[in-house]
C-alpha cells in the first residue's frame, strides 16, 4: 500500500496512481505544485490549450504544434530530452512558400485642420459658454442672444471639441 511523503499516512489505491501524497491540508501545501498551460491554437473561434509536461514538451520539440502561418513552433524554449548540441542551436522555422508581400506604405502627414469661419462672434461665442457652464439650456441661451438654438448647439459642440468644456 501506498504511503504519503510528508505525514506517511495510508494513500488510497487511485490516488496513489497520479500522487504521492494525501488530501490534508499540511501535506497539499507542502507539495502541491502549479501547472504550467501552453497555448498550441489560438484563433478566432477556439482555443486549445494543453498541460505543458514531458510528452507534450516533447511534441513541441518535434513540432506537432507547429503554427502554420508564421513557420515558427508553440515555444522557444528547447524541451530538456534535446541534447546539448541540439539545444545549443535556435531552432530555425521552415523555409516560407508563400509570395512576397507589399511593402507597406509610409503614412502620408495629415494637413493640418483650416480654420473654418463661423456664422457667430467671439463675443456671442464667449457668452454662450458662459450661460452654458451656469446650467442653461441651448434654448435659452439663443432666446438671450437672439441666435438659433442649432447655432448656439454648435457654438458649444465646437468648443467641447476644441477641449474649451
Amino acid at each position: 500500500m501506498a504511503q504519503c511523503v510528508t505525514c506517511g499516512s495510508e494513500l488510497h489505491p487511485e490516488r496513489a496512481e497520479k500522487y504521492d501524497y494525501c488530501m490534508a491540508p499540511e501535506c497539499q501545501e507542502k507539495n502541491l505544485k502549479g501547472l504550467t498551460m501552453v497555448a498550441v491554437g489560438v484563433n478566432k473561434s477556439a482555443e486549445q490549450y494543453l498541460l505543458l509536461d514531458e510528452e507534450t514538451k516533447d511534441e513541441l520539440a518535434r513540432g506537432k504544434y507547429r503554427d502554420q502561418r508564421r513557420g515558427s513552433f508553440g515555444t522557444s524554449m528547447p524541451s530538456e530530452a534535446a541534447t546539448p548540441a541540439q539545444a545549443a542551436t535556435p531552432a530555425q522555422p521552415a523555409p516560407a512558400r508563400r509570395a512576397q508581400l507589399p511593402q507597406p506604405r509610409l503614412a502620408q502627414p495629415r494637413p493640418a485642420p483650416r480654420e473654418v469661419p463661423r456664422p457667430w462672434t467671439k463675443s456671442q461665442e464667449k457668452l454662450a459658454l458662459l450661460y452654458n457652464e451656469q446650467g442653461r439650456r441651448p434654448d435659452e441661451i439663443a432666446q438671450k442672444l437672439g441666435l438659433s438654438t442649432y447655432l448656439v448647439t454648435q457654438i458649444i459642440l465646437t468648443s467641447r471639441n476644441r477641449g474649451k468644456l
